[in-house]
Formats: structure tokens, C-alpha cells, sequence
């Protein structure tokens, strides 16, 4: 069922316009540069914030790393061949299809997508309205271009949408000590990059309460 569909989606993408099957070829991978400047986007706008919003801007391109490596441990554990020399009688696909050991199962893109769009929605609210369509048109752009089947891109989309909640709630107390410390700290570097804080440092300090072991 899953290759009939795969194969209605590129039998469709093969008979659209030449400057469809470009700006779709050009997405499944741009998207992803995208995304990295909106990582630093975070990162900068969150200077100001809070130490723990600010951990959670920088631990999110972190967050969508660790989700491509538990994809890459997936698929090597799959092994599912690519639709592109697999399903019969389907249109060649838009881009070359990947060479035989780079394997299907989950969709790296689809999951650098999801994981990247989920945790940058936990430190910048709103930003899933852009964040959610972005990850969902570069995991269709994946079937689209036929490397991937539907399943492919639904599961990594949801792989890493949980990968990137469970790191950032498990690392977020940690790096936002560390945020604390480095906003207090004498080294000029240390201090650029992680902000004064909404109100400075000693501002925050007054409101945060010291911590005791």
C-alpha cells in the first residue's frame, strides 16, 4: 500500500511543471540551512532571555544532531532499500537516488526536521507556525523527489520530534547553570556569547536563588 503510494505521489510529481520539480529539488536540501539560521536566530534572540530559555536555544541544534544519529543507528538496523530502485514501474526520481547501503528507514531529513522544528518551538514561542510547515514540506519534498517512501518520512519526523523533547528535558537544568555561570563569568568570550540576560546578569542572579548540595 505504501509503494502504491509513493508511486501516485512521484507519477504526480513527474508531471508537474519543470519549475515545481527545481523549487522542490532546491527545498529538500535548503530547508535544512534554513533551519540553522534560525538556530542562530534563536540563539541571539535569547541573549536576553532567561538562563534557561537560552539553554534550551543552544541545546537545540544539539538536540536535532542527537536525533540524526539515533537515525542513522535505525537505519542501519533496518536496512530498508531506497523506493527509488525498489518499487517497480515508478518515474525516475528528481535527484539521484542514494547508493545502495545508504539505506531508507526513517528519513534523515524528515527527522533533522522534526527535531529541529519541535525544539525550537520549546525557546521561541510562536515560531511552529513556521517551524511545523517548514518540517512537514521537506519530509513530503523527500517523497516527492522519490527517495523516500510516505512511512519514511512520517517516522522520522516523529523520531525526532521525541528525541528532541527528551534531550532538551533531560540537558535543560544542566545548561542553564552553565549559562548561569558563564554570564557571570570574567572571560569576555564566555560572557558574548551567552548574554546579559533579560535585565543583566546581576539582575537574574537577585531573582534566582543560590544553590545548595
Amino acid at each position: 500500500m505504501d509503494s502504491d503510494l509513493y508511486r501516485d505521489i512521484t507519477d504526480r510529481a513527474d508531471d508537474t511543471p519543470s519549475w515545481v520539480q527545481h523549487v522542490a529539488e532546491l527545498w529538500t536540501e535548503a530547508g535544512l540551512l534554513l533551519f540553522g539560521a534560525l538556530f542562530v536566530a534563536a540563539w541571539w534572540r535569547q541573549r536576553r532571555g532567561d538562563a534557561r530559555v537560552f539553554a534550551i536555544a543552544v541545546l537545540a541544534p544539539v538536540a536535532t544532531a542527537v536525533a540524526y544519529v539515533c537515525s542513522e543507528l535505525l537505519k542501519s538496523a533496518v536496512d530498508e532499500e531506497r523506493p527509488c530502485r525498489a518499487v517497480a514501474n515508478a518515474p525516475a526520481p528528481l535527484v539521484d537516488c542514494p547508493p545502495h547501503g545508504d539505506w531508507s528507514f526513517p528519513s534523515n531529513h524528515a527527522t533533522i526536521a522534526g527535531a529541529a522544528a519541535v525544539a525550537l518551538a520549546l525557546t521561541w514561542r510562536g515560531i511552529l507556525w513556521l517551524t511545523g510547515p517548514m518540517a512537514l514540506l521537506m519530509a513530503f519534498s523527500r517523497v516527492f523527489v522519490g527517495v523516500h517512501y510516505p512511512h519514511d518520512v512520517v517516522a522520522g519526523l516523529v523520531l525526532g520530534g521525541v528525541v528532541a523533547v527528551a534531550f532538551v528535558r533531560v540537558s535543560t537544568g544542566a545548561a542553564a547553570r552553565v549559562a548561569r555561570a558563564m554570564r557571570g563569568s570574567g572571560a569576555g568570550p564566555a560572557r558574548w556569547f551567552a548574554g546579559s540576560g533579560p535585565a543583566g546578569f546581576s539582575s537574574e542572579a537577585r531573582r534566582t536563588p543560590a544553590h545548595r548540595d
